[in-house]
């Protein structure tokens, strides 16, 4: 039997959630014996280390193309699909409007699945006016010609639905598939790190980009909040643009033995099963992996209330804390209340959606649609 060809397309692989969601999914995919092309505008990124040999790398830049021109690909994508052919494309991220003329320029049935994983409309809104409206422009106009359009949570399918005016009912909402084999070994693992020593002070863990959307000067100000009241360690696993100013912070604040932020680690989840807290900080998301993997790891979590995900991921704050978005005053009262032992200990039905196998089922429906596999 001769095995259908799946093609994955990104701008990198850079370290973030999204990245991180499709390469599980690829993964998913070749342990049900399907061949999996990751198709990558620029081969860059922390997670390209970990493609496994079961995974075929496709770079469509070359080297001295200048980096995130994710245009730049699309007539590299063209002459891939019409050599290639595979059976479908799936692509996120800000890939999509290139996957989209990428598929109708080449002229073969590959079926093509968009995905978005981020709160469109704040993402947007954050950029000037005028790409706002360019953008949601080439997504009213280019989305619909996707076979299949996919959300990650349903707050993310109405803002996508309502800033880009696609119908309600062309959005497929499918979670991410966050909770993997790999996972699971990973977060087993040893973990060697002073601050988690017997007899130490609790840590506050916090996992993402150093960006503007994850808010972690907020995140700062309310630990400093905190740090007032009892002696506690605050680690942010995670690297970017951000680093400079967020480090200048902390120096302000005095708090450099109490804050450290070590850059990207390959294996967070030690650090999420050792911690006595876990905290999201977002302005925004789409449907943030870490909040899944930390309830995985059986660490109480405190939230803000963004768009979109957090309430849907943690239940209305069934299963961890939420707070308002940028409230520092109120995001360190709920920290120090889940310090004094009053926090959630997620249960196997909170993460148990977002297993690998239950996604990929999903996903699979939705790539042939009424085709055979």
């Amino acid at each position: 039997m001769i095995q259908k060809r799946l093609a994955i397309y990104l701008p990198t692989l850079i370290g973030g959630g999204a990245e991180r969601v499709m390469l599980n999914l690829a993964i998913g995919f070749v342990n049900r014996g399907y061949q999996v092309d990751f198709v990558l505008a620029q081969c860059e990124g922390a997670f390209v280390s970990q493609l496994p040999d079961s995974l075929n790398l496709v770079e469509l830049n070359p080297i001295h193309v200048k980096k995130g021109r994710t245009i730049m690909s699309l007539a590299s994508l063209i002459r891939y699909i019409r050599r290639e052919r595979p059976a479908a494309l799936l692509s996120g991220l800000h890939a999509n409007i290139v996957a989209i003329w990428a598929r109708r320029l080449a002229g073969v049935p590959t079926r093509l699945i968009i995905s978005e994983h981020s709160a469109t409309l704040f993402k947007y809104e954050i950029l000037s006016s005028w790409f706002s409206k360019l953008f949601s422009w080439l997504m009213r106009w280019n989305y619909p010609l996707a076979d299949e359009i996919v959300a990650v949570s349903e707050g993310l399918a109405d803002d996508l639905s309502n800033y880009a005016g696609i119908p309600r009912n062309r959005i497929s909402v499918i979670p991410n598939p966050i909770i993997t084999p790999e996972v699971i070994a990973k977060a087993s693992e040893n973990l060697d790190h002073p601050w988690f020593k017997p007899g130490k002070p609790p840590v506050i863990l916090a996992v993402g980009r150093l960006v503007p959307q994850k808010d972690y000067r907020m995140l700062i100000n309310a630990f400093a909040r905190v740090r007032r009241s009892v002696p506690v360690h605050l680690l942010i696993l995670g690297e970017g643009p951000e680093r400079g100013e967020l480090v200048s912070i902390v120096n302000k604040l005095g708090l450099q033995e109490d804050i450290s932020l070590p850059g990207f680690i390959d294996n967070p989840y030690p650090f999420m099963v050792h911690s006595s807290v876990f905290v999201l900080s977002s302005r925004y998301e789409g449907l943030p992996t870490v909040l899944v993997e930390a309830l995985f790891c059986g660490v109480p979590i405190v939230a803000t209330d963004c768009p979109s995900g957090p309430r849907e991921i943690l239940r209305g704050g069934t299963f961890g804390k939420l707070v308002p978005v940028g409230d520092e005053e109120y995001f360190a009262e709920a920290i120090l209340t889940t310090l004094k032992g009053n926090g959630t200990k997620p249960p196997r039905e909170s993460w148990k959606q977002f297993e690998l196998d239950n996604v990929v089922d999903q996903y699979l429906k939705v790539i042939f649609g009424d085709m055979k596999e």
